[in-house]
């Protein structure tokens, strides 16, 4: 099998790392697993012509740098059939801590190198991937706000996040929408809308800890008073988004949803990047579509073959 790695120079970590040693200990890892890697390092701007490159070239991808490195990376993956190994640099790393991989480069290299395939699912909004979210309202706008503010580390993009953050949430957006879901179509005003694939689990990170559940996370944050808002910010604080009785979530493997009044410029937001908001947007779950690398459960020591051996016995 030939394994192509895309290392994005201008993601994350790897702005401040030496891509050129970094490369070198990739091709030895993976060498030492008994697999050949070729790895190409990129510029951002020339990343997804050399992704969809690699994805003709070879017969299994792997792509290093930030959450938006990676969702292009899976986007290019699922639509060419080919496994994905994920190589995470970014700050947050979502799809890398939902696969179970370690968040280091290095020990990630292992990981993938030495890993196994497994199915997870994917999904589209209007037909194009997303491993995330898809988002409408208060995260457009976080976005647009962090991106106002200047940051040179991964720290500093934390804290430019939690800035944003609450500016957007004290001064909300609010906007009517229409959903049809599990075959019912109703009207809700909100302040703010995410499509996940898959449902989110309880946590301070807003991600799936399952992602073979074959079904879309669909939530609404209700127009916010100044209490609520409060409230919100507060819990998203927290980690407990999803507890908050004022978060509506539902599950569904498809769902329409239509912007009646929407104005001039209206942003939305997949997998952190913000596009100009269409009128409607189909969203559906592809169960399993998508395959990844994910590491090798460890070997059970003897002492514990031989315990799970007496159990089975005695169990007779």
């Amino acid at each position: 099998m030939r394994v192509i790695g895309v290392f994005n120079r201008d993601g994350g970590t790897f702005k401040t790392t030496d891509m050129d040693a970094f490369a070198a200990t990739a091709v030895e890892v993976f060498a030492a697993h008994g697999r050949a890697l070729e790895v190409r390092v990129v510029d951002g701007k020339n990343l997804i012509a050399e992704l969809k490159r690699a994805a003709s070239d070879g017969q299994m991808l792997v792509a290093g740098g930030g959450d938006g490195t990676i969702s292009a990376a899976a986007s290019v993956a699922y639509e060419a059939g080919i496994p994905l190994g994920v190589l995470p640099a970014g700050t947050m790393n979502l799809f890398a801590r939902s696969l179970g991989l370690p968040l280091r480069p290095d020990e990630a290299l292992e990981a993938i190198a030495g890993g196994g395939l497994q199915r997870v699912d994917i999904a589209t909004v209007n037909g194009r991937p997303f491993i995330h979210q898809f988002s409408v309202g208060i995260h457009p706008k976080l976005v647009k706000l962090r991106g106002q503010l200047s940051y040179k580390s991964r720290i500093g993009k934390m804290i430019a996040s939690t800035r944003a953050a609450f500016g957007a949430i004290l001064n909300p957006p609010s906007f009517a929408v229409d959903v049809l879901a599990n075959g019912r179509l109703e009207r809700r005003f909100t302040a703010g809308l995410s499509v996940s694939n898959n449902p989110f689990d309880e946590g301070h990170l807003p991600l799936a800890d399952h992602l073979d559940r074959g079904v879309l996370g669909l939530y609404f944050v209700p127009p916010l008073s100044l209490g609520v808002a409060f409230k919100l910010a507060f819990g998203l604080l927290r980690g407990k988004f999803r507890s908050l009785p004022e978060v509506v979530e539902k599950e569904a493997r498809e769902a329409t949803i239509f912007f009646p009044h929407k104005k001039y410029g209206s942003a939305g937001v997949i997998d952190g990047e913000l596009i100009t908001l269409p009128d409607r947007v189909d969203l559906k779950i592809h169960p399993q579509a998508l395959q990844v690398v994910v590491p090798k459960a460890p070997a059970a020591s003897a002492e514990e073959e031989r315990a799970a051996l007496a159990k089975l016995l005695t169990s007779a």
